[in-house]
């Protein structure tokens, strides 16, 4: 990051995140030229593939042109809990059901084993626990669905490099802020929240140090604004309407802009997302991703509508 002084303190310069109202394929890739940079191949594009049930996950017709700009492979790993996305063979068949593999080539990157990575002065986590195939590709294109979440209380960018990228055993890990890394026992083994969301950050530190600041882009898309994540095979229904595309590279800006989109919406419909990011204390995994030096939670919105 840039630094500037004022009386000897060390000060971060202002993150530039771009933001438009449209929600469409165009303005996706406007968005995604606005930051000026050119992903090296071979790029992953990391999106939540949704859980079989569900209908909030990004939608393959408005990706689709910008993954093929970027000559993406879409790339996740298996869950953590019970379910179709839990077994790579069941979970190729939710990538094809749900259309992404219509689309681009998709790879789950925990199919066939995993790689530990190092995390670099940790709270909780020492290593972090990713798919074997990470190792393939020399950039990422982070594509989030901004929305709520049961658990970490909102999940964009930084929930997406953590438990996203994470294989199974990586994301019980995280889970459960380093105990264990058996799934079995993930749910007896829940820590405090703020060590979740600190083990969140933890983990999007190995991943950027990994792949370096550079190699990696970050977009939310803010619709379809459920309290639940795509992992919900039966999410609630959007009490507020859709905000739109925001992007950066850096993924604390990004997530902050994002929360603060929401909690400022002049959308009464706001106030059940609300409860559920600040119930869960969802804006620590920004504190502590910036106590990591993985980005700024200081922006200037630029509109490009």
């Amino acid at each position: 990051m840039e630094y500037y002084v004022i009386n000897g303190d060390r000060k971060m310069t202002k993150s530039k995140v771009y933001f438009t109202k449209e929600i469409t394929p165009e303005s996706l890739i406007n968005i995604y030229e606005k930051l000026g940079v050119v992903l090296k191949d071979k790029v992953a594009v990391k999106l939540s593939t949704g859980e079989p049930g569900g209908h909030n996950f990004l939608k393959p017709e408005l990706i689709k042109n910008l993954v093929n700009k970027v000559q993406g492979t879409i790339v996740e790993c298996c869950t953590a809990y019970e379910g179709k996305r839990m077994d790579p063979k069941l979970h190729w068949q939710v990538m094809q059901d749900h259309g992404f593999k219509a689309i681009a080539p998709c790879d789950i990157m925990d199919e066939n084993n995993e790689i530990s990575i190092p995390v670099k002065n940790g709270f909780h986590l020492k290593e972090n626990l990713v798919g074997e195939h990470l190792k393939n590709y020399k950039s990422i294109l982070v594509l989030s669905h901004f929305k709520g979440h049961l658990m970490a209380g909102f999940g964009g960018a930084l929930k997406n490099i953590s438990i996203g990228i994470a294989s199974t055993a990586g994301k019980t890990n995280i889970h459960t802020a380093g105990v264990t890394r058996d799934a079995s026992k993930l749910f007896d083994n829940l820590p405090k929240q703020d060590d979740f969301l600190e083990s969140m950050a933890d983990a999007c530190e190995s991943v950027i140090s990994y792949m370096g600041k550079e190699n990696m882009v970050y977009i939310n898309i803010a619709n379809r604004l459920s309290v639940d994540c795509d992992c919900d095979s039966h999410p609630a229904e959007p009490e507020m309407d859709d905000l739109g595309i925001f992007a950066s590279i850096d993924p604390v800006a990004l997530d902050q802009a994002c929360y603060d989109a929401v909690i400022n919406a002049k959308d009464e419909g706001k106030a059940a997302l609300i409860e559920r990011m600040n119930s869960r204390h969802g804006i620590h995994t920004v504190e502590a991703a910036f106590e990591h030096n993985l980005g700024n939670r200081d922006y200037d919105i630029i509109s490009i509508d």
